[in-house]
């Protein structure tokens, strides 16, 4: 079938540079450029000086004085769909806001180092860390307290200075400082990042009365998370902020230097262009020995998922990480040259579980029992044939828990222990009994049951234009109004639903969707944690979890048992209590299991992408997250 696909896109291409050509040879360009402005270039951060960086190598790969969004090479440029949703606030990687998805992810499964890089890269097709800026393995001490790390020889900054260990302290040191989510989130679990000399560091893990490290796992997760910033440029900012911490998080940082293969070209609320630094450090022989392929990474901001699909049809799109229902009759119906990394159903690596989450501060949703008739009636089997099209693992054929589908993780916990508590959904007489036996009825004939005198209605929510988790949502709704309680879906623009999901005590959205953590270097606890534990409850702009604010002292004992366990046997049994926890108390439900990362690739122009089974163990992430971005150094033109 591939080799079909192959063929196919081979000859589509064909027909789309003849098209091309064709078309530069008339008036008009595919791409209708004549109602774009062209506005002024973006000033490079190259550009830019700092007072301690003392520049050793030439400057900047690209002037941007010529810089025009609207001539990019296409056989030099790869275009992303699914990323940008709205213009860009800034390029400041201590900031929470940026609003820049093309360059910004900084992320356990992956972090997008397109233009900031990481110590290490992760691999979620073999749970590994591969060298990035850091040179050879890390390596914890007997007493699993210390991590040492060394750094590339040849990693170096844009302006020319060496990456180093202090670049490294410094960072940890500020995040921690201004407050940002990688500060907070890491401060709990280690206590210092130190530069031995300029080329070693160690991170010291934070420890328990015992002095062992509280969470060894998030050290091992911070390796591949955490971008590494300039000291130089930090001092800079905390010169231009007065070293105010708030001040130096909202600072734009247009000037900020970075280590990456790309650097910003242009930005509107249009699309967002990077282009390749030609000096980039990453060429050296020690790590991947030549640029990567595209010259521009360009991404249209699109109005919402269809858009962007109609262009992904059209070729405009490269790579498109958006949800296409269907997706299979893209080449066996319409015949057009597009790939998935697995060439059947469900066509990715589902590693996430998106899931509906119960605001427990609702009246009504503080009963289990509520709870869990809303999840059992549900029809998940709607959501897949509906919502998935078919992309997404049955929870029939992979029953629930807290663990994605895949054979590490489902490998965690005791099946047996825990299959009575599991639901397959679309249980309406089943989900009618628990209501009934706990006294919540319909008392006054309108076709609601009632809850302490009141009637069950409910609101539940997912962004707007998100058609996918929208279809989703609307299932949960016609379950609840099978079993006598009222939902209602609201559809907020994702501006104003990110604010509200996230915030420490927030009351308007009764049954809400969002993502779980997929595969990352912690996984499974990072999900439990993520589900179960109260540690997030209170926590302003919390995009950690346990956002229906859970609290069960039994769940948070297990989830700070978990990371210093070293033995398999015990570790099970945790894993497995917790589990039996969350389909006890179900404080949220999983609605379907899918990618990290929607791995869609239109081969008119580009081929080679990352497929299931390529030698180079290149996951599906979209060639910019984790060890995904070696996919950009492997491309080829199609013709």
């Amino acid at each position: 079938m591939k080799k079909m696909k192959k063929l196919t896109a081979l000859l589509l291409a064909m027909l789309f540079v003849s098209t091309t050509l064709l078309a530069g040879c008339g008036k008009k360009e595919t791409e209708d450029t004549s109602k774009e402005v062209t506005p002024e270039p973006t000033k490079a951060a190259v550009e830019e000086t700092t007072p301690d960086a003392e520049p050793t190598e030439a400057a900047p790969a690209e002037s941007t004085a010529d810089a025009d969004p609207n001539a990019l090479p296409r056989t030099e440029t790869l275009y992303y769909a699914g990323l940008q949703w709205g213009s860009v606030n800034g390029w400041n990687p201590l900031s929470d806001n940026n609003n820049n998805a093309l360059a910004f992810t900084q992320a356990a499964g992956g972090s997008r180092t397109l233009m900031y890089e990481t110590l290490y890269m992760y691999n979620m097709l073999d749970n590994s860390l591969t060298p990035l800026l850091a040179d050879g393995d890390f390596v914890w001490n007997d007493a699993m307290t210390e991590v040492t790390v060394k750094i590339k020889p040849a990693a170096k900054w844009s302006d020319g200075t060496p990456v180093t260990a202090d670049d490294v302290a410094y960072t940890f040191a500020t995040n921690v400082k201004v407050g940002n989510a990688q500060g907070t989130g890491f401060a709990s679990y280690i206590e210092d990042v130190v530069a031995v000399d300029p080329s070693t560091v160690v991170i010291k893990a934070k420890l328990d009365a015992n002095g062992k490290a509280i969470n060894p796992l998030l050290v091992n997760t911070y390796l591949g998370q955490v971008y590494v910033i300039q000291k130089a440029w930090i001092q800079t900012l905390e010169a231009r902020c007065n070293n105010d911490p708030d001040a130096m998080k909202n600072d734009p940082g247009e000037d900020s230097v970075y280590s990456g293969p790309y650097t910003k070209y242009f930005a509107d609320d249009q699309k967002v262009v990077l282009v390749r630094d030609d000096n980039y450090w990453g060429q050296d022989a020690s790590m991947w020995g030549k640029l990567p392929v595209p010259k521009y990474i360009c991404h249209t901001i699109y109005a919402d998922n269809a858009a962007g699909e109609v262009a992904f049809k059209a070729g405009e799109v490269d790579v498109c990480q958006q949800f296409i229902p269907n997706i299979q009759d893209l080449w066996l119906k319409d015949g057009l040259p597009i790939s998935t990394y697995m060439d059947e159903a469900p066509y990715g690596v589902c590693v996430n579980m998106p899931t509906a989450w119960f605001n427990l501060s609702t009246p009504g949703l503080d009963n289990v029992a509520v709870r869990k008739a809303i999840a059992m009636a549900v029809d998940y089997d709607a959501i897949n044939e509906n919502a998935m099209t078919g992309q997404s693992p049955k929870f029939s054929d992979v029953p629930r828990s807290c663990m994605n589908p895949t054979d590490g993780e489902q490998a965690t916990f005791d099946h047996d222990a825990v299959k009575d508590l599991q639901w397959v959904g679309n249980d309406i007489e089943g989900a009618k009994k628990l209501l009934d036996e706990a006294g919540i009825t319909d008392t006054d004939g309108d076709g609601f049951r009632e809850y302490n005198g009141t009637k069950l209605s409910f609101n539940a929510c997912c962004p707007n234009g998100w058609t996918d988790w929208m279809a989703a949502m609307e299932i949960v709704a016609a379950a609840g109004e099978k079993i006598g309680i009222e939902i209602t879906t609201e559809f907020p623009e994702w501006s104003v639903y990110q604010t509200v999901f996230t915030a420490a005590s927030q009351d308007q959205y009764d049954i809400f969707m969002w993502s779980t953590d997929s595969a990352n270097p912690s996984a499974p606890w990072s999900r439990i944690r993520q589900m179960m534990s109260s540690e997030f409850n209170g926590v302003e702009g919390n995009w950690s979890g346990n956002w229906g604010h859970y609290s069960n002292p039994k769940a948070d004992e297990i989830i700070q048992a978990i990371p210093s366990e070293t033995d398999p046997a015990k570790l099970k049994e945790l894993y497995t209590e917790a589990v039996k926890i969350y389909l006890t108390d179900v404080p949220s439900f999983s609605l379907m299991y899918r990618p990290n990362m929607f791995h869609a690739v239109n081969e008119s122009v580009w081929t080679n992408f990352p497929e299931k089974g390529n030698a180079n163990n290149i996951p599906p992430l979209i060639l910019s997250d984790g060890y995904g971005i070696a996919g950009l150094y492997e491309l080829t033109l199609v013709q």
